[in-house]
């Protein structure tokens, strides 16, 4: 059986759950405190990074690899395109959105200097790719996939992260809307992180 260590309030754990829920399958999760990680956790993952997929003797500790790995094994509902081109597209979204957005998180995770300025990367970088939504209903086209569960925990922490959006990001937040609705992403959710928003 996997078992996911999955951090409480982490975004990147929350991917996971999302994705092990999607599925429907055997798993077990185990809840990590964020601020208090208990030693066996470094023995799995060096650096202490969340969340950490362990099955028989593999270990991964990247969210979209973990995911990609849980895709291929349990490929039913299928999360990542079966067309090359859209795969492709897939992990180009996928890349940009940690580069763009999700390393932005720290940074306001932390309220370093840089705090400011990562709530403004990250309010842009949405407000771009809000116009996708006035012609289709998900990040790829009319089907849930992979990429919308990479942002999706994103969404949910906006207000959390104290991110304002504009008004033209109108239809980003309908969007959200749709995935937070879904049953796998509600029973994947922490009690922490149900308390991100009110």
């Amino acid at each position: 059986m996997m078992t996911l260590y999955s951090g409480t309030t982490c975004p990147y754990s929350q991917r996971c759950r999302i994705v092990l829920f999607e599925k429907g399958m055997d798993f077990e999760v185990i809840d990590v405190d964020v601020s208090n990680k208990p030693d066996d956790l470094i023995e799995l993952s060096p650096d202490g990074r969340l969340p950490v997929l362990v099955e028989r003797d593999l270990r991964l500790d990247i969210s979209n690899i973990i995911n990609e790995y849980i895709d291929e094994r349990f490929p039913h509902p299928q999360l990542m395109p079966a067309d090359p081109v859209m795969r492709a597209r897939a992990r180009l979204f996928l890349h940009n959105f940690e580069e763009q957005l999700f390393a932005h998180i720290a940074d306001i995770e932390k309220e370093t200097k840089n705090a400011a300025k990562a709530r403004a990367a990250i309010r842009d970088g949405l407000t771009m790719i809000a116009p996708i939504f006035t012609k289709q209903s998900y990040m790829l086209g009319e089907e849930f996939s992979m990429v919308d569960v990479a942002i999706a925990p994103l969404l949910w922490r906006l207000n959390h992260y104290g991110i304002e959006l504009p008004k033209q990001a109108a239809p980003l937040l309908k969007y959200a809307e749709r995935i937070f609705s879904r049953p796998a992403y509600i029973e994947a959710m922490t009690p922490s992180e149900k308390a991100m928003r009110k």
